[in-house]
């Protein structure tokens, strides 16, 4: 009757990797079990020392996840500005260098017990079951939410073979988030079309952002010059997080731009064409090296210029906003929730970038009303998600579960239904190493190897587990 919700969430990363999938998820745990109305738990990948390298910023790696759960609450309890209280449980992890992501070793869904099995919010639903093999998760959790975080299929069309890879994407990611999630939550309509899905976006700024923004708006509120610099961007320095469209469009209209100055901050793969390219350009466009964009350096800067339509919702977009500085962005699903600002302005051709751009320097950016700062904290943000979910009202859920009861079993039971035979299929199928590698999983990574097992302190695995067990 009064017994508390209890949820986990389950990401793809984790601090101090500096990922959507790592902080997101990290701002929904503390903000969701900031009212102390629920038990919030956040799982977060395990890497080993070599993975860690290859992953973390600044050569930082830790010896023990003890150690790292120290550094993610330190990091959010900065930011947030309270004590957060949930818990932190890690799941084993190994990165892929093709993917350039992190996926998951063994059944992960285990790492929650059975007696505390009750709402599961999986972060990137798709990228989670891929390969998942073990129980159901819609059968140990009642209730299973994925958060559509990523486009994949906008990156993957851009890749060799793309049109082909992409349709074929398309269907698996259809087929694993409807074996596996009651609920989908799609933060716009750049992600994947999916059945049955409901499109909000369910984040927040980082509160320091915000604070930025409040700074700003009283330096406009007692005639002092908010903002003394021009035009920039930031972003991972890869072609496809916008890079390409905006040196075009910069290229394309260099006479129409005489006189703008733009400066590039990122790191990234192509770090050096970007900045070769760049350098070919008539106009003055400089290139810098990656930097937080909460430093002092970008808060005097007045227009942010935002090209990009691989983003699902562009946190940067929403850190600008929030900053109070007026953004020139594609009119593109991605931006939907960016119209209701003011200082959003959207183009849907070349005229209309140059147009906007030159305005945007020209004038002041409104000030951002109460409510409208309001809507992109991560207050406004937990509302909007407990809302969709309806996990605002009395839960009222009634699905059969089974906790002590193995995939097969539960398996069995439902054979009568399609979902519970396609399940069957994906279980099957992933649970061999040759169908596995066929679809791009981590060689043995099935079950967890003998040294993250003891790092995490989890049951050193004999073999395969046998299926009646």
């Amino acid at each position: 009757m009064d017994k508390k919700r209890q949820i986990a969430i389950f990401t793809t990363a984790s601090l101090p990797w500096m990922t959507g999938t790592a902080v997101n998820p990290l701002f929904r745990a503390a903000y969701l079990a900031k009212d102390g109305e629920r038990i919030v738990t956040l799982v977060i990948p395990w890497l080993s020392l070599k993975d860690q390298k290859l992953v973390y910023p600044n050569n930082i790696t830790f010896s023990s996840p003890a150690e790292q759960e120290t550094y993610v609450r330190h990091w959010v309890d900065e930011r947030t500005g309270f004590k957060s209280d949930f818990g932190i449980l890690f799941y084993p992890g190994k990165f892929s260098l093709d993917k350039r992501s992190i996926l998951a070793v063994g059944d992960i869904s285990e790492r929650i017990p059975d007696e505390k099995a009750d709402i599961a919010i999986l972060e990137e639903p798709e990228h989670l079951t891929w390969y998942h093999h073990g129980k159901r998760w819609k059968i140990k959790f009642r209730l299973v939410v994925g958060i559509v975080h990523t486009n994949y299929l906008e990156y993957v069309r851009r890749e060799k073979n793309g049109r082909m890879q992409a349709f074929l994407l398309k269907y698996i990611n259809n087929w694993v988030v409807s074996i596996y999630c009651h609920k989908v939550i799609r933060l716009s309509a750049a992600t994947q079309d999916y059945p049955k899905s409901i499109i909000c976006n369910v984040h927040g700024v980082n509160p320091k952002f915000l604070e930025i923004g409040k700074k700003k708006l009283e330096q406009q509120q007692n005639g002092i010059q908010a903002f003394t610099k021009g035009a920039y961007y930031i972003g991972k320095m890869v072609w496809s997080k916008g890079y390409k469209e905006l040196l075009e469009l910069l290229r394309d209209n260099q006479k129409e731009l005489t006189g703008l100055e733009v400066d590039l901050y990122g790191t990234g793969e192509d770090s050096d064409q970007v900045q070769e390219t760049a350098k070919r350009l008539e106009l003055a466009v400089r290139v810098h090296p990656g930097r937080d964009h909460a430093d002092l350096l970008f808060h005097d800067y007045k227009v942010f210029l935002n090209p990009s339509t691989t983003d699902v919702v562009c946190t940067t977009t929403a850190e600008a906003l929030a900053m109070g500085k007026i953004v020139v962005c594609a009119n593109h699903p991605s931006n939907e929730f960016f119209k209701q600002f003011p200082n959003c302005r959207t183009y849907d051709n070349d005229d209309g970038f140059v147009k906007l751009t030159r305005h945007a320097l020209a004038e002041e950016p409104a000030q951002l009303t109460d409510a409208q700062r309001h809507e992109l904290s991560w207050e406004a943000a937990t509302e909007r998600f407990l809302r969709v979910t309806e996990l605002d009202q009395e839960f009222t859920r009634k699905l059969s579960k089974s906790p002590t009861k193995n995939f097969m079993s539960t398996s069995l039971g439902l054979s009568s239904s399609m979902e519970g035979a396609s399940a069957y299929v994906h279980h099957v199928a992933s649970g061999f190493e040759a169908t596995r590698k066929i679809f791009g999983a981590i060689p043995k990574s099935l079950q967890p190897d003998e040294e993250q097992c003891k790092e995490l302190g989890l049951p050193i695995p004999a073999g395969k587990r046998a299926w009646g067990r």
